[in-house]
């Protein structure tokens, strides 16, 4: 497809011009640019850009999307005009780096120890919800759990609630992998190191109060020297600087000790190095700053409740914005570790439900399709927890919605605090967040839940009405704005499962196409595993649709096919993509998993080549699960039908359990 180049040098003047562009890469569907200030971009300008199907800002670099098998022309186009050089994506990432002050890159390194190990933790927070109703007294029978009523389910109780406790006893195994791999060393290393910290034969820390009381604290002696015989269970710095201590000393040694003794030299010494400085420097010290941080928290809590809960619970969402929110993961761990149970995270799980009303609430403000079935598949995820396609797809462009939703969450802050609600884990947030809180207070957990349903709900709706109203009155004294405001509001995302935008074919089906002939194209899956719908990919230019439509697939397996007769259009240097070509002329990108782009082809094997003809089942690409997990991208693989495909009537997405090649995941109607 050829391209304009005026519209390749809109592109450069509203990202801020040539001389704004301190590094720029692509990757297989978008431009990715550090600037050197954001905040000449011009937005507008690129919403008008025909080449433009998104933009967004994350981790320093502003992403401009343009799809499949253009952007590569474009940015070709691109540094031909600026005259720039070629930039790698570490380049980019690299210099985007650079703008991040200090605080920002500490919350982006706890980001990255903590988000890997989520899953445990979620896993870990759900089975003890489940524990919680088995267990917890007054929930079903007057002052007794259900366990003492019926005694045969105590013991399957007791097994749940050890393989539940396991990812919290050994937690520091846990961070001490994801810190020292975030930190260059080896991640086995890094889980001997958090073993280490939590030894059978050390007293372990949820007993040390009680052993400094009776005077029962056991000791080592060296030559003299008393060191507390103490474990870190529970404890998030004495791990996490452990872990840094170690990689950096890994990699010390390993630069200078020769090949030959490495595996006698390197491991050995750096292990007893930083296991000896844990527990005579490390783990005191840090261990005092931690029980400190979390004496000034329970005081405020204590001593300032309303105003604790009118802070955290009305600013969480704006947290999330800004990527401050993992800084309160490992707060949260520790609070569980040392008092049992945290109260900042009941309130996670009432801002996740107020954003997802607000975002509700939007359909029944706004006008064009494609935005009201954005808002309700959003809003879904936000009530399971996961509110950033609410909060990015929809509340923000709106700004209302995501203030009414802070507004209902604050409210809901307060109510929790002052009533001392906690939650015994952390990982399960939205609706399913009742499973974390201790039972007895579920009542009142409930009670906010009400609040963060209601009232951004309803704000929303009345303040957007009357924004409507307003607009249509302005609209019928100067009816030229009304085309400009629909043609803004259809650039804003794009939801709709039909690729056209008049509005007479918005709700056709296929029943109604009448005479006009239409070939049908069935796409099988690519992969086996679970078919979702793409507002669960957590990547917004997948999830906005903003590349065109699609489904995206959780696999199960590790082996891409071809889901048609096809050529190979278009094969990514980093091998995670490839881009098929229909004998109709269609064409369909496969990509698996989300920022794969950056492992540069480690963990993929492709088997075919551009220009090459494929059969349907034909193996296109391998992957390795354990490479891209390890490196915590998710694996989740959208196949995306890429916009401006004249030939493209409208698609339908069938979701659930696939089997590569056997189910049809996409049906594409195309014009006759």
């Amino acid at each position: 497809m050829a391209i304009d180049k005026k519209q390749v040098e809109e592109i450069v003047r509203a990202v801020g011009g040539k001389e704004n562009i301190e590094a720029a890469t692509h990757c297989v569907t978008r431009l990715r640019f550090a600037l050197y200030d954001e905040s000449k971009v011009d937005t507008e300008s690129l919403d008008q850009n025909d080449l433009v199907k998104g933009q967004f800002s994350s981790q320093g670099q502003f992403q401009v999307v343009i799809g499949p098998g253009l952007v590569d022309k474009v940015y070709d186009e691109m540094i031909q005009i600026t005259g720039g050089d070629r930039s790698s994506k570490d380049d980019v990432k690299a210099a985007a780096g650079k703008k991040q002050n200090p605080i920002q890159r500490a919350i982006k390194t706890l980001s990255d120890i903590f988000i890997p190990i989520l899953p445990a933790i979620i896993t870990a927070g759900l089975l003890l919800g489940i524990n919680n109703i088995l267990t917890g007294p007054g929930i079903f029978f007057d002052g007794k759990s259900l366990v003492d009523v019926y005694p045969a389910w105590k013991d399957l109780a007791s097994i749940i609630n050890t393989i539940a406790s396991t990812a919290f006893t050994f937690l520091p195994a846990l961070i001490g992998w994801a810190a020292v791999k975030r930190f260059g060393g080896s991640p086995l290393l890094g889980i001997v190191l958090g073993l280490i910290l939590v030894h059978p034969d050390l007293l372990s820390a949820y007993g040390y109060a009680d052993a400094v009381n009776n005077g029962t604290v056991p000791t080592w002696n060296l030559f003299g020297w008393e060191i507390e015989k103490i474990g870190y269970q529970g404890q998030v710095l004495p791990v996490l600087v452990s872990a840094y201590l170690l990689a950096k000393m890994e990699i010390f040694l390993n630069k200078r000790v020769h090949d030959s003794i490495k595996l006698l030299v390197v491991a050995p010494v750096t292990l007893l190095i930083t296991g000896f400085l844990a527990f005579t420097i490390i783990g005191p010290v840090t261990f005092a700053i931690a029980n400190a941080i979390t004496s000034g928290l329970i005081y405020v809590y204590d001593s300032y409740a309303a105003l604790g809960g009118l802070i955290y619970g009305g600013l969480y969402a704006l947290l999330v914005i800004t990527g401050m929110h993992h800084t309160f993961l490992a707060v949260d761990v520790q609070l569980i570790g040392s008092q049992g149970g945290t109260f900042l995270w009941p309130m996670l799980a009432l801002s996740n439900i107020a954003q997802g009303s607000a975002a509700l609430a939007m359909m029944l403000v706004l006008r064009e399709k494609k935005m009201r079935g954005l808002a309700a598949t959003s809003s879904v995820s936000a009530f399971l927890g996961v509110t950033e396609p609410a909060i990015f797809g929809v509340n923000i462009r709106y700004r209302y919605p995501f203030i009414f939703g802070m507004i209902g969450s604050a409210i809901g802050g307060v109510l929790l605090t002052m009533n001392n609600v906690q939650a015994t884990s952390i990982g399960v947030g939205g609706v399913p967040g009742f499973l974390s809180i201790f039972p007895n207070k579920w009542g009142v957990f409930f009670i906010g839940m009400a609040i963060v349903l209601v009232v951004p709900f309803v704000l929303t709706v009345l303040f957007g009405r009357a924004k409507l109203r307003k607009e249509d009155r302005s609209a019928s004294n100067e009816t030229v704005n009304e085309p400009k405001a629909a043609t803004s509001q259809s650039a804003s995302g794009v939801t709709s499962s039909t690729a056209k935008t008049d509005p007479n074919q918005l709700t056709r089906s296929a029943a109604q196409v009448g005479d006009e002939a239409v070939n049908t194209l069935e796409i099988m899956a690519p992969l086996t595993g679970q078919a979702v719908s793409l507002e669960q990919v957590p990547d917004p230019a997948f999830a906005e649709k903003q590349m065109g439509e699609g489904v995206a697939i959780e696999p199960s397996g590790n082996v891409v096919v071809a889901p048609f007769d096809a050529q190979v259009a278009h094969v990514i240097k980093s091998k995670h993509a490839v881009i098929l070509e229909h004998a109709s002329g269609l064409q369909v990108l496969i990509h698996v998993g989300i920022n794969t782009v950056s492992l540069k082809g480690e963990g993929f094997n492709m088997h075919v080549e551009a220009g090459e003809h494929v059969k349907a089942g034909q193996k296109l690409l391998e992957f390795d699960r354990k490479v891209i997990e390890d490196a915590g991208y998710p694996l989740i693989t959208p196949i995306i039908i890429p916009d401006g495909q004249d030939m493209v009537e409208r698609v339908e997405v069938t979701t659930g359990d696939v089997t590569s090649n056997q189910n049809g995941v996409l049906k594409v109607h195309l014009k006759g």
